[in-house]
């Protein structure tokens, strides 16, 4: 294969070599469709078999091999012809790294019972592992990671803990699932919290639950969701490893329209913004209809809180209202307008998504205006989600960058960066196979480099974690619900819990499940984290529920949780001698939205590609003129006028609504 690419390009992005990642995120995607679609040559090299990076989605046995792939990280060893002979008298190499540390402490477990007799049908998803890997502990010793964002533990490098009951799974299907793992076992002498490792249900049982609701008739029995179904129906599963959603007329939107790249996805509008108050959750009023409707505020608050965010949308004009309390906090803020504590509640936790120490005034009162600018444009709420997964926005970047003569070569790795020693500048890779390919420009992540490059970076982390439920934690009339909502720390220097539960229609899960995504950022590990908040939400699956028992919160059958690197606000001075011509490409940060990722693609495109124009409108068809034509230039300038002003709105039509789109 190597022998088939050309030797020399423009732009070459890279991925991460020999690691569970690739590193082809979304700012990497963008910028390589931004210089393909400028007319350099870009060549997209990854030594993984997908797309996205961190950014990516997976189906569920996608994400079990992913943890698989993640357990063996440290044993992969990447031979290829010895590099360093390739290497003349006046170069240079940067060694690049064989060892992905963005992802720490992954822990996996299954609530949802295993029914015996499945295990003599054919369940298996291709490529899944079985439900012997309950729970994966890992810790990388050597991890660059700032002590005050993430303590370090006294851990194995790789332990197992399987909770499941041994009359289910016999003792050689365990012996052979850990042997595939080449991990090592603690059984039963490990402790965890009996709230969080629940044993899977015993082969007896086969009773159904029967969900009812307060002040709702009961509803027809509904078949438990067991583990072999999750299997079966696995390419239902869309997994994001970053959870995020667009803001309607966020940076990301308008990008997708101006590119045209919005015609390879479709979207749905989050339908919901919630709140957790008290110990249970409420719908949030945020728009004008819904606020004089809404049966929570009194008439009086109705009025406070549309005072204020009339005021928030144009609180620029009226500095005399503010200027004295930019050094407070936004909560403490909030105490000085005459809101009762039920609206500052709902406008901290609800409307700005921030938490009480998090952000400063104007920050807060910048927050709130960007929700209430981004109401009304594609639904009733500011938010937009690619159906799908989160994946599918870098595919559709590289899409772009292809059709306009980009090169993929997926599972093909770089061994290192040639640099000359006179001019300081990156001059060639050399591949897996040993091939040099010359650039004048190459984009690198941050997780690419070595330890010896990243000395003096001190990364923050971000904590996730994956469920899988079997209802919505607020049940209504539609289970068709997409929803948000932000549970605050129960300690006031805690961060606040971001929680994003998506439904079958949005084609990241199976019908009759819920896809629910925790982020925050980092103190602990994630489990540490996010498990109080899991613990608020959901009850995990047990065999002690009789047939027609009452269960207030969602069944949680399936968790994962994990932290991931935030390098977005790394600057790039912080590596050590980076030729000037090696541009850093940061994975995914906390943020709900994706401002920072196009932000940083822009600003790398212009270094790269200055005063070209980032991600043109691709020509219509009809308006390219070939060698051969000698039409009349008038009638073609003016055809080019009309769609260059209809060019806004025809492209806004067709991505106008997400969800006609979808049906």
């Amino acid at each position: 294969m190597a022998d088939n690419l050309p030797s020399e390009f423009d732009v070459i992005v890279i991925g991460t070599e020999a690691s569970v990642n690739s590193i082809t995120g979304l700012p990497e995607s963008i910028i390589a469709a931004a210089c393909s679609r400028s007319g350099q040559r870009v060549l997209h090299v990854d030594s993984r078999s997908y797309y996205g990076g961190n950014w990516a989605s997976f189906s569920f046995s996608g994400i079990l091999s992913w943890l698989k792939e993640y357990q063996e990280n440290s044993d992969i060893v990447n031979e290829g012809p010895a590099w360093q002979e390739q290497i003349l008298e006046n170069e240079e190499a940067i060694a690049l790294s064989r060892k992905d540390k963005t992802i720490q402490h992954v822990e996996v477990f299954c609530y949802a019972r295993y029914v015996n007799q499945d295990l003599h049908e054919e369940v298996e998803e291709a490529g899944a592992l079985q439900k012997n890997h309950a729970s994966v502990i890992s810790e990388n010793p050597t991890e660059a990671v700032h002590s005050a964002y993430l303590p370090s533990e006294d851990q194995s490098l790789c332990t197992v803990s399987c909770e499941m009951l041994t009359e289910q799974t016999p003792s050689s299907d365990l012996e052979t699932a850990l042997e595939i793992n080449n991990v090592k076992v603690t059984g039963e002498t490990e402790k965890h919290d009996d709230k969080t490792c629940m044993k899977s249900a015993s082969e007896e049982e086969t009773s159904k639950n029967v969900p009812t609701t307060e002040g709702t008739a009961l509803q027809p029995k509904k078949t438990r969701i067991t583990y072999s179904q999750i299997i079966k129906e696995g390419r239902r599963f869309n997994i994001d490893l970053v959870s995020k959603l667009l803001y309607s007329r966020g940076l990301l939107i308008d990008l997708l329209i101006k590119s045209n790249v919005s015609r390879y996805a479709e979207f749905k509008n989050i339908t919901r913004i919630l709140a957790f108050r008290e110990g249970r959750v409420e719908q949030v009023p945020y728009s004008r209809a819904d606020v004089f409707n809404s049966k929570q505020l009194t008439m009086v608050e109705k009025r406070m809180l549309m005072k204020f965010l009339t005021f928030c949308m144009e609180y620029e004009k009226h500095p005399d209202e503010y200027k004295a309390y930019e050094e407070i906090t936004f909560s403490e803020y909030l105490k000085t307008q005459k809101l009762t504590p039920n609206l500052q509640y709902f406008v901290l936790h609800s409307i700005a998504m921030t938490s009480e120490t998090a952000s400063n005034t104007i920050d807060g009162l910048k927050a709130t205006k960007n929700f209430l600018h981004c109401l009304g444009r594609y639904g009733n709420t500011p938010f937009l989600f690619p159906l799908y997964g989160q994946g599918e926005l870098p595919q559709c970047f590289c899409r772009m960058c292809a059709v306009f003569g980009g090169i993929y070569c997926l599972r093909h790795s770089v061994q290192c960066l040639v640099v000359d020693k006179e001019s300081r500048k990156c001059k060639a890779i050399i591949d897996q196979f040993g091939q040099r390919i010359i650039s004048k420009h190459f984009l690198v992540e941050d997780s690419y480099f070595s330890e010896n490059t990243c000395s003096h970076v001190q990364y923050r982390q971000i904590s996730r974690s994956v469920l899988i439920t079997d209802r919505s934690v607020l049940k209504t009339d539609s289970d068709q619900q997409i929803s948000i909502l932000t549970v605050p720390g129960d300690e006031p220097r805690t961060f606040a819990v971001r929680v994003i539960e998506l439904c079958s229609s949005t084609m990241t899960c199976m019908k009759g499940t819920y896809l629910v995504h925790l982020t925050c950022t980092s103190s602990k590990t994630a489990r540490e984290d996010l498990e109080p908040v899991v613990q608020k939400l959901f009850t995990p699956y047990t065999e002690t529920e009789t047939e027609n028992e009452e269960v207030e919160k969602p069944r949680l059958l399936w968790a994962l949780y994990f932290n991931m690197r935030d390098s977005s606000d790394v600057s790039r001075n912080s590596y050590n001698d980076l030729p000037s011509n090696v541009y850093v490409c940061s994975g995914p940060d906390s943020g709900l939205g994706n401002d920072n990722a196009v932000k940083q693609a822009e600003t790398l495109f212009q270094l790269i590609c200055p005063n070209e124009d980032f991600c043109p409108p691709p020509p219509n068809p009809e308006d390219i003129i070939t060698d051969g034509d000698s039409l009349q230039s008038e009638v073609s300038e003016a055809s080019v006028i009309l769609e260059a002003n209809s060019e806004s709105p025809k492209e806004s039509a067709s991505f106008g609504n997400p969800e006609e789109a979808s049906q």
